[in-house]
């Protein structure tokens, strides 16, 4: 065999991860240059993923201080940059590695998002949510409506067709809207108490003399105004649990100084 018909061997390239990026790493990984041996023929993203950041993740690779697609092939010696979503700087003249903003926000939850789901229909984005979705199901729903996939399970968001999507890295309900608020800047397309909070349909305003019958003594006689959801039938007054969601929506709406 002569050296022309040789395999080529594995590159190995440098990696540079920054910011939240690192949150994906090995330890020994983070918020330093490190050497990696990648497989034969691998493209940007498949190393990317293989050291374990979702591709939905990144906003901006640069190879040997060039702007790089995702499916471009490493060789030897290259030196990769990975970035985030970008909050202080235009990176217009470079290449982000993901297409342009959907042109609606609107997302898809997993099965354990759904007290996330609940807040953000609550603020009017249309969020599908079922906590029997596969993954599978998940990705087909995500590409055929144009939605954002609302994950903890990094995994899911290395699915190749997924293209927008946001690994979730709070725990608690109240503390992972406010995360997503900030970094898709939700806050000036946000439309509050539009939206059921059990089944994303569109509420509406009904008279109360339409559901009085439907009341509870006590609600009759204290409210006057409310909405009703023509997918499930619920009916929504300003109560004191619309009162404690009031206030939540305004700390999420509620611009910095």
């Amino acid at each position: 065999m002569s050296d022309a018909d040789a395999p080529t061997p594995p590159a190995t390239a440098s990696f540079r991860f920054y910011e939240e990026l690192n949150d994906f790493l090995a330890p020994q990984h983070r918020r330093h240059e490190f050497q990696a041996c990648c497989a034969r023929a691998a493209t940007v993203k498949h190393m990317i993923e293989a050291l374990g950041v979702p591709h939905t993740e990144v906003e901006l690779v640069l190879v040997n201080g060039e702007s790089s697609t995702f499916d471009r092939l490493l060789r030897d010696g290259d030196r990769v940059s990975v970035y985030p979503r970008f909050e202080t700087f235009d990176i217009t003249p470079l290449l982000r590695v993901r297409e342009h903003p959907l042109r609606e926000t609107r997302f898809i939850a997993d099965a354990h998002l759904g007290g996330l789901a609940h807040l953000l229909r609550l603020t009017g984005f249309d969020t599908l949510y079922d906590n029997h979705y596969a993954d599978e199901e998940i990705e087909l729903i995500a590409g055929r409506e144009h939605r954002i996939v609302l994950t903890r399970d990094r995994e899911l968001l290395k699915r190749r067709t997924i293209t927008h999507g946001c690994f979730v890295h709070a725990l608690k309900p109240a503390l992972q809207i406010a995360e997503i608020f900030e970094r898709l800047d939700l806050a000036r397309s946000a439309r509050p108490f539009t939206l059921c909070l059990e089944c994303n349909t569109p509420l509406r305003a009904i008279d109360k003399a339409a559901i009085e019958d439907r009341l509870p003594e006590g609600v009759r006689e204290r409210h006057q105004r409310f909405s009703t959801c023509d997918g499930c039938q619920r009916i929504f007054w300003e109560g004191s649990h619309w009162q404690r969601m009031r206030r939540l929506v305004e700390t999420l709406l509620a611009q910095p100084d």
